[in-house]
């Protein structure tokens, strides 16, 4: 029988081709957004995965989502983590409400999403949970101390949560993206992109979604189980941690 997987924010960008992937590798996919009904709507039509509408930030919406992707679906056994946003400014101008914002969303999602799925996996004796980090989590970046600082904390997370459950075979890992051309890099000018980022990334040249994809796919996969607790930097070189 197909496992299910659960990708937050899993409607858009990345987490749109991560769904895609997994269910072309034959997993049955629940794909969260938070907002954006249209783009939602479409891509459910276009993919025929089943979309759930939910804040991540806030657990009883996500307790109430789960319930549901467990009743279309049945329990989950695959949990992406990605949902994200930013609220890029520098410190000395951020306000509190920037700051919680994005630690709510980025970091609090850990808990608010994981803590309704821990319990079934740990009964089951199986599950994967896969969280989407950031480079800028790595290495830190000007103006996004909330997002660096949400993004560090996946890893420390996944660190005590893979060892608490690695006996009861789920396994916790981290991937860390770098600059992958989603509609958010490719808003950057031309200009900016060609002499302020690219030179920065040895391969020469973006991400692309579906590599972070593919790399879901592997470390979801039961031929896995050996890694845990590891972080799996995909940034075409730029961040060698």
């Amino acid at each position: 029988m197909a496992r299910v997987a659960l990708v937050t924010g899993g409607t858009r960008g990345i987490g749109a081709a991560i769904s895609r992937s997994l269910k072309e590798a034959g997993y049955l996919v629940a794909a969260n957004y938070a907002g954006n009904d249209e783009a939602a709507h479409r891509f459910k039509d276009e993919t025929g995965i089943p979309v759930f509408k939910f804040d991540v930030s806030d657990l009883g919406a996500c307790e109430t989502g789960m319930r549901a992707v467990v009743e279309a679906l049945g329990p989950v056994d695959v949990l992406v983590n990605n949902a994200g946003i930013t609220r890029d400014v520098m410190f000395h101008r951020m306000t509190f409400d920037q700051w919680s914002q994005v630690v709510r969303t980025n970091l609090d999602s850990m808990f608010t999403c994981t803590r309704p799925v821990i319990e079934g996996m740990r009964e089951r004796g199986f599950g994967r949970i896969i969280l989407i980090s950031s480079i800028n989590g790595q290495k830190g970046q000007l103006g996004q101390t909330n997002y660096a600082a949400a993004k560090a904390g996946l890893v420390g997370f996944a660190k005590a949560l893979a060892l608490e459950n690695a006996a009861r075979g789920i396994t916790v890992n981290v991937i860390a993206p770098g600059y992958i051309a989603t509609e958010m890099v490719q808003a950057v000018p031309p200009e900016v992109l060609k002499t302020k980022i690219l030179p920065l990334i040895p391969v020469g040249r973006l991400g692309e979604a579906a590599e972070i994809a593919r790399a879901v796919v592997f470390l979801a996969a039961d031929e896995a189980g050996f890694i845990t607790g590891a972080t799996l930097a995909a940034n075409g070189g730029q961040y060698m941690a």
